[in-house]
């Protein structure tokens, strides 16, 4: 995917997420955009894609610049690490994850 270069930001990294639904990339994007980066020297957005249908959107983008790569692997193990227990958290909690397993 071709990025505009920011001089100020010159590394970049996006970061597709693919969910089962919507509705479940919708909560971890909600889940995940509540912690806001740390460091003025990172930058991070969240979108959710897919087809034009809104329902259809199911797959979680996340798109980081940062001004060195030092600074962008610092920023994206500790995303790694949220979207982690998002993750499980919703495989663990998550009533319809649960009956989808269960073949319901």
């Amino acid at each position: 995917m071709a990025q505009s270069l920011d001089p100020d930001f010159p590394c970049s990294l996006t970061i597709d997420i693919p969910l089962p639904d919507h509705r479940l990339a919708s909560s971890a994007l909600r889940a995940l955009q509540v912690d806001a980066e740390l460091s003025p020297l990172v930058r991070r957005q969240f979108l959710l894609v897919g087809t034009e249908n809104l329902q259809d959107q199911n797959v979680l983008r996340t798109e980081y610049k940062a001004t060195t790569n030092r600074m962008l692997r610092v920023a994206v193990n500790g995303f790694m690490e949220s979207l982690g227990v998002v993750l499980q958290v919703m495989e663990e909690l998550d009533v319809d994850v649960l009956a989808a397993d269960k073949g319901l």
